[in-house]
């Protein structure tokens, strides 16, 4: 049920277009909540039929003209209600994890060149999501607004930080095992 709650959270910070929002989710919510396109363009039919969203009435009348979308004073009570709810967390299911506990008991062929592969793609990931804080998020800009958005992309590098870190010691293990 997440994927309408960050489609209108979208919405609430800037009306979009279909298009729009797909680029916005690819450029930051995506990084932490995904969708595809399809997903995207289907829920925001959804919301415009739960009454929840509904499209900007357009400035001139052109056919295959794209829609832009506004939150409804039900949409943000929607969202209101959603983030106030409780919720617990999710357990962790991560493939990799699962692949090197099963190469325990069936060889670890493939495995150590995986972890290398990872850890580059964390090691990227990490370097971008810094470079984003340093651009968006210099000393002093500190609105409410920007302090959460900042602290999401804080769980981010935290998280990436985590797995960098993980992976080194993980790849020393293997470097160790007989």
């Amino acid at each position: 049920m997440s994927l309408p709650h960050a489609i209108l959270t979208a919405l609430l910070e800037k009306p979009s277009s279909g298009l729009e929002l797909t680029r916005r989710f690819d450029k930051s919510i995506g990084y932490f909540w995904s969708a595809t396109h399809q997903q995207i363009y289907r829920e925001l039919g959804k919301l415009e039929a739960e009454g929840l969203i509904r499209a900007l009435p357009a400035q001139q009348p052109a056919r295959g003209q794209k829609k832009s979308y506004e939150v409804l004073p039900t949409g943000r009570a929607e969202l209101t209600r959603w983030t106030a709810a409780a919720q617990d967390p999710k357990p962790l299911r991560d493939v990799m994890l699962l692949r090197l506990r099963a190469s325990a008991v069936v060889g670890t062929e493939g495995i150590e060149a995986d972890l290398r592969r990872h850890l580059e793609l964390h090691e990227r990931q990490l370097a971008e999501y810094e470079e984003i804080e340093k651009r968006d998020f210099p000393p002093g800009k500190d609105s409410t607004e920007d302090r959460l958005r900042h602290l999401v992309l804080r769980a981010g590098i935290d998280l990436e930080t985590f797995w960098t870190q993980w992976l080194r010691h993980a790849l020393e293990e293997f470097a160790e095992l007989p």
